[in-house]
């Protein structure tokens, strides 16, 4: 029987082994993939509810407007009902967020307001201020305020929480999630514990943020706050929908560690998922000392890595920042695996026998050409062989007069896939210069042979 609409295909999302990226644990590890939620996350279950409870109570009239802050996916989920259901939306969100995020919600009808991320959250420029603001200024509006609107937590009570206990066969003995508005957690913790009171709930928090603290100490200490890239989880406040008693422990997991994680559960377990879920297993990975062979962990997989393909799944972003593990070949490396360290180059006024015999003694093709210490130019064994035999009398003259266009300077941390598409029939080599200022060259033969290797 098919659906009546996309939001009847909301929940019931499967329960995956996890293999490879878990292998040092001694346990049993479960996701639960939100990504087959329609709208890719596990927001659209809290959305609808709380669409539904604000129609019963009259908030949400026929023709009203939704306004929201979001981080991007309960916008999507609240935006995906409001198609089908006739409402508008408006939501504020902030600069951190990916570009994915905002696009995909444009892509639905809602109109997008971004915000600055590094204000105080009663700042009248942070998205909490501005979305809380337009639903007092629109007509016929509602304001969602997922935060402290407690049917969002009542949705993963609801249905979350009974959907891994019946897919675990009640064998589950932790619970690890990604903390942010706490709905997801405090709910699915809540009915799980209810099941179990021996069943852990663990949270995963980000440094800026105050919850781990706050849970650890009762205090909510403005010096934990401070800006991080994570999108998704921690906060600078605390959301009416943690429920810090239900969270058994808070672990605190780095915007590198998460987002590196974030590409291996891709490359090794081939599910494609954003940055919380990469922070949810680097802190699980953590926590593995109070793990036993027969437990049976399930973490949750909270949205798709399409939100994120400019961040964690970029590889010039991810080195910009720092965070690039770098598995993969790259000029440095390249240099690195090189016999010869010392830089060869030839005085634009010196012979072309001059240059054979330079190309010989370093067994090299090719050879930059300088001017008072500069790089101007380059000569090949081609320019030399083709000047011979065009007159053997040449073989005095000045390499001056072969002298073809300098060769590209690149990077040192430029990936090989970057590199090849310097190198060419006309450019046979590249320089990198290194962090302490000496020039290197990686010719064709050399990009080659790291491949190779």
């Amino acid at each position: 029987m098919w659906k009546q609409n996309i939001l009847e295909t909301i929940g019931h999302t499967p329960l995956v082994k996890l293999n490879k990226i878990v292998k040092s644990l001694p346990c049993t590890v479960l996701a639960k993939v939100e990504t087959f939620n329609p709208g890719n996350s596990i927001k659209d279950r809290m959305a609808v509810r709380m669409i539904e409870d604000a129609e019963k109570a009259g908030l949400l009239k026929p023709g009203g407007t939704i306004v929201e802050g979001t981080s991007g996916n309960t916008g999507m989920g609240l935006a995906i009902a409001a198609v089908v259901k006739g409402y508008k939306c408006i939501f504020a969100t902030t600069d951190k967020q990916s570009k994915e995020k905002v696009d995909m919600l444009k892509a639905v009808g809602a109109d997008v307001i971004v915000c600055p991320t590094n204000v105080e959250p009663s700042d009248p420029r942070s998205y909490y201020s501005v979305s809380a603001r337009l639903a007092t200024e629109i007509p016929n509006s509602w304001y969602v305020n997922q935060y402290d609107n407690l049917s969002n937590s009542a949705a993963h009570y609801e249905s979350t929480g009974p959907e891994i206990w019946e897919q675990t066969e009640g064998k589950i003995t932790h619970l690890v999630v990604g903390v942010g508005t706490g709905g997801t957690i405090s709910g699915t913790g809540r009915f799980l514990k209810e099941k179990n009171p021996n069943i852990k709930i663990w949270g995963i928090d980000t440094y800026g943020s105050v919850l781990k603290k706050y849970k650890d100490t009762g205090i909510l200490d403005e010096n934990e706050i401070y800006p991080y890239i994570t999108e998704g989880i921690g906060e600078d406040f605390l959301p009416k929908n943690i429920d810090f008693d239900i969270i058994d422990h808070f672990e605190k997991v780095t915007d590198k560690d998460g987002l590196v994680m974030t590409r291996k559960i891709a490359k090794e377990e081939g599910i494609l998922v954003g940055n919380s879920a990469g922070s949810a297993i680097a802190g699980l990975l953590q926590m593995k000392d109070g793990l036993k062979k027969s437990d049976v962990v399930v973490v949750i997989f909270h949205d798709h890595a399409s939100r994120y393909m400019g961040k964690p799944f970029n590889d010039d972003w991810m080195r910009e920042r720092g965070f690039l593990e770098e598995d993969s070949i790259t000029a440095k490396s390249i240099i690195e695996q090189k016999n010869m360290r010392d830089f060869v180059s030839i005085d634009n006024k010196e012979s072309i026998q001059t240059a054979i015999k330079l190309m010989k003694e370093y067994d090299i093709s090719q050879i930059p050409v300088s001017e008072n210490g500069q790089i101007i130019g380059s000569v090949n064994e081609s320019d030399v062989l083709s000047k011979i035999i065009e007159n053997p009398y040449n073989i005095n003259n000045a390499i001056i007069d072969i002298i073809g266009k300098p060769f590209p300077t690149i990077d040192i941390n430029t990936p090989v896939e970057k590199i090849s598409t310097y190198i060419t029939k006309k450019n046979t080599a590249v320089l990198v210069k290194d962090t302490i200022g000496q020039t290197h060259i990686i010719t064709e033969y050399d990009l080659i042979r790291a491949i190779a290797k």
